[in-house]
């Protein structure tokens, strides 16, 4: 990368703590005690992007589950605020993993060396104690669930601890993302359900499609630095042809999710299961918005590109609970 295209220091928030990637004037930056700043940054709470990405296949699964068993009530509501807590928790834990064994890396990206341990906000073993009290908390939130979905929810911390170091050795890290990040849809769907079927577990490989096509995009905005470091993801490995795989991601995350849909709600009414299809249908069509405005030059519009798939994920939560009202 050329020095011009470097991220000056007084530009990159090395100068207040702030992380130069996250929204300007969000509210750590603004309202969080000072001292509490440099671990909700390690979290990512200045960037909450990341938890929606974590928690909509939750809410994907769980209200998939509840079309399947005709059941929702006090249960799913406590499983979808328990999910949303969980997120936040288990987001901020897995991040925290993740920048401590990046700490090296993220110093030589221009994108993440104002990050709280690279830039010396917080010290590796300050961090390890946030992270282990993140996954306490979290844990406290899981037991409240069905045996299946506890079960199911310590099985996800291999995912999560293999994935800081799936760059290092495949060009494919986005799949391992994607393997931590939709777990959810298991748990929830597991939690309300208590056991697993096939319609969470199409659900889960469409979500993987969904991550692989998001954070992709994601990748981009790295990709000359990984290569100077040696850093592998898909967004090297596919080059030029980034276009033509995402486009392939978006086919097949819309038509998995469309199956997980009728394995899910094929006993329920006709009316019932059009309008949950319209789910796989409007994040698809938000997807191909995406892919209509995808510029790998363009690091600013691919940021706010892969900040747009909230809204992506929010699509099929509202028609899945629409079909469940019917």
């Amino acid at each position: 990368m050329k020095a011009a295209d470097r991220i000056p220091e007084a530009e990159n928030g090395a100068h207040d703590g702030t992380v130069a990637d996250a929204v300007r004037g969000n509210w750590v930056d603004r309202y969080a005690p000072r001292p509490a700043r440099p671990y909700l940054r390690l979290s990512r709470a200045d960037r909450p992007i990341g938890t929606w990405l974590l928690l909509l296949p939750c809410w994907w699964g769980l209200l998939l589950a509840a079309l399947s068993t005709d059941g929702f009530g006090l249960t799913g509501a406590w499983i979808a605020i328990g999910c949303a807590l969980g997120a936040f928790l288990m987001r901020g834990a897995g991040c925290t993993w993740n920048d401590v064994t990046d700490r090296h890396i993220d110093g030589s990206v221009a994108r993440t060396r104002s990050r709280p341990i690279p830039s010396g906000q917080v010290r590796v073993v300050q961090a390890l104690i946030w992270m282990a009290a993140q996954s306490l908390v979290s844990l406290v939130i899981l037991l409240t669930f069905d045996w299946a979905a506890i079960w199911l929810g310590v099985l996800s911390l291999a995912p999560v601890a293999v994935y800081p170091f799936a760059k290092r050795f495949t060009w494919w890290p986005q799949v391992f993302l994607g393997l931590a990040f939709n777990w959810g849809a298991l748990l929830a769907w597991a939690a309300l359900a208590g056991s697993l079927s096939w319609a969470p577990l199409v659900l889960y490989l469409a979500g993987i499609a969904w991550t692989l096509f998001y954070d992709t995009i994601y990748a981009h905005q790295d990709a000359e630095d990984d290569a100077l470091i040696g850093v592998k993801s898909t967004a090297r490995l596919f080059g030029n042809r980034s276009r033509t795989w995402l486009r392939g991601f978006l086919v097949a995350a819309v038509l998995l999710m469309g199956l997980a849909v009728i394995l899910a709600a094929r006993d329920r009414s006709v009316l019932s299961l059009v309008v949950a299809l319209g789910g796989p249908w409007a994040i698809g069509w938000h997807m191909a918005w995406q892919l209509s405005r995808f510029d790998p030059a363009d690091n600013a519009g691919l940021l706010r590109l892969f900040r747009s798939n909230r809204d992506a994920g929010l699509l099929p939560v509202l028609f899945f609970a629409a079909a469940l009202a019917l």
